[in-house]
């Protein structure tokens, strides 16, 4: 998936295996998404826990598993489930590897090279009693035929598992003593601009509402529910959560083109300058503040399982 360079979006989130990663600088990307999933762990733990309590899977799948931060927590909490890491690039789906070798997770966690939409095929990846898609289906053009197509890599009665929405992220006060306020408000607006014109790049783009409970009822799968886990780390920070916040945010002006005024742009430096005290690496204000939504339904109807 994607962030600023269609592999990291200011939105925050992980990869997935939906875009051409020839390009991609995996020696030092895959470190970076390492440290955005295990920032955003907590969020995992407590979405976790709530699959927990709606099932007890034999076999799970993690479509767009990147560097396999929720593939190993997955292994973790469903102790005798097997996890199949669904990605597009090798160099993630050796690190996912590693880190399940590293946690004593490497007998249950294993992996499939595969590229979305190819990857939602049950011919290609299998089929699981939890499937889990985080920020993935949406970088697919036609989020409708997404949906339906991750339903039938559910086994019956088992969960699909849609990891999409949630609110805008903070991480700074409305004045931040540099520049106009509300900086952060016109990065959403910069942010949302980048992601309307990527979704319509797509091949087979298709305009629809980001109706997900709706769109997995149409898939024919019966909706559980939706429930937004908070990300609240306080300020202040500690430094390396800081000195990921400044990659990610060195990353929005190239992203933003035109769409960000000088004025704008004067303040991102300041924010990124080590030097300066209300920079994000020494301002004591500095704070995460994120929320994640998961849609979760549930194959209900009779069918063989593969």
């Amino acid at each position: 998936m994607t962030h600023a360079t269609h592999h990291h979006h200011p939105h925050g989130g992980a990869h997935d295996g939906s875009q051409d990663s020839t390009e991609m600088d995996w020696e030092r990307l895959g470190p970076y998404l390492e440290q955005e999933a295990e920032i955003e762990e907590p969020v995992l733990e407590q979405a976790a826990q709530w699959l927990h309590e709606l099932l007890a899977p034999t076999r799970i799948l993690d479509l767009g598993s990147g560097p396999g931060v929720a593939t190993t927590l997955f292994a973790r909490v469903f102790a005798t489930a097997e996890v199949t890491a669904v990605d597009g690039t090798r160099a993630l789906l050796d690190r996912t590897l590693a880190r399940a070798h590293r946690l004593g997770l490497g007998r249950r966690v294993d992996t499939r090279l595969a590229e979305l939409p190819d990857a939602l095929d049950p011919g290609t990846v299998g089929r699981g009693d939890l499937v889990w898609a985080s920020k993935s289906l949406h970088h697919v053009g036609d989020q409708r035929a997404a949906v339906r197509a991750a339903a039938e890599l559910v086994r019956p009665g088992g969960v699909l598992a849609v990891a999409e929405g949630g609110l805008p992220e903070r991480w700074l006060p409305r004045d931040t003593g540099t520049g106009r306020p509300g900086l952060q408000a016109r990065l959403d607006a910069v942010t949302e601009d980048w992601f309307t014109a990527m979704r319509a790049e797509l091949p087979g783009a298709r305009d629809e509402p980001d109706d997900w409970p709706a769109l997995l009822a149409a898939a024919g799968l019966e909706p559980v529910g939706s429930r937004t886990f908070l990300l609240d780390l306080p300020a202040p920070l500690d430094a390396a959560v800081r000195e990921h916040l400044c990659e990610r945010l060195a990353r929005v002006p190239e992203m933003a083109g035109d769409r960000l005024d000088a004025e704008d742009r004067a303040a991102v430096e300041r924010l990124l300058d080590p030097d300066d005290e209300l920079g994000l690496r020494r301002r004591p204000d500095a704070f995460l503040l994120r929320a994640r939504t998961v849609h979760v339904a549930r194959r209900v109807e009779d069918g063989a399982e593969a």
